[in-house]
């Protein structure tokens, strides 16, 4: 193992299509000049426009991968995506703080598809606070945001959540100011990060990708506002890529 390599971890599903997922967080990574580990939580039939079927991993073969790279390598960065339930979340957390207590965990909480294909959403709600303080940020959008306390509304889930870690609240989905993503942390403190791109082309696992490149500006130990804004300035480079669903990584975007 060369030591003049950093390592980041995503634990996330396989997409054959390349676009989201394990897959495309490798293809960020490396566009940070770091170097991608992946743990497979499922693997997905789909496209970048039509999804089938989710194969689930079991928590056994999950856990297993995770404590082989940490045998292995040091992992101060964890970027999490699909995972089946909020019960093998919660022990997946458990597991890598055991690991490394200092561990820093993005955790993208994906309830649905950009296919529709809708992943868990309310079953056992009871274990989220504990899950959030585990985190060191989430990444939901507004769509996801409102699934994820549906007995709150969106200004008291983001209040919440905002006591127990950091969100990064992506605002494709909404409808006010499109495109605006809002920073909360320490509490309720808010930052507003406007889109700089006038017209966006939509992409397929765009969410995966903002994710993983916060995960990797934040390896980079940048600030987290700056983290936030260097992060959005690289998912509208990658959405307009090109005009299809697949977009491309600019190489290279932060050198040490």
């Amino acid at each position: 193992m060369q030591n003049d390599k950093k390592y980041i971890l995503t634990i996330a599903g396989h997409d054959p299509s390349g676009g989201a997922g394990i897959t495309s967080d490798i293809k960020t990574f490396e566009a940070h000049n770091l170097y991608g580990l992946s743990v497979c939580t499922a693997v997905t039939v789909q496209n970048d426009i039509d999804f089938k079927h989710c194969e689930w991993m079991s928590p056994e073969v999950i856990l297993s991968q995770i404590e082989i790279l940490f045998e292995r390598f040091k992992i101060s960065v964890v970027k999490i995506g699909i995972i089946k339930s909020w019960e093998v979340l919660a022990v997946v957390l458990d597991k890598l703080h055991i690991l490394n207590s200092e561990v820093k965990i993005i955790l993208d909480p994906i309830i649905k598809a950009t296919t529709g294909f809708d992943f868990h959403a309310t079953e056992n709600q009871n274990l989220l606070d504990k899950i959030w303080t585990q985190c060191f940020l989430i990444t939901p959008n507004y769509d996801e945001i409102k699934l994820l306390h549906p007995n709150l509304d969106v200004l008291d889930t983001i209040e919440h959540i905002s006591r127990l870690t950091n969100i990064y609240l992506k605002g494709g989905h909404r409808t006010d100011k499109k495109g605006w993503d809002a920073l909360y942390y320490r509490k309720i403190v808010m930052v507003n990060i406007p889109p700089k791109a006038e017209k966006i082309s939509e992409k397929h696992g765009s969410g995966c990708v903002l994710s993983a490149a916060l995960a990797c500006n934040i390896m980079h130990d940048i600030p987290l506002e700056d983290a936030c804004i260097f992060t959005k300035n690289y998912i509208e480079a990658f959405l307009n890529s090109n005009t299809s669903l697949l977009g491309n990584h600019k190489y290279p975007i932060i050198k040490n």
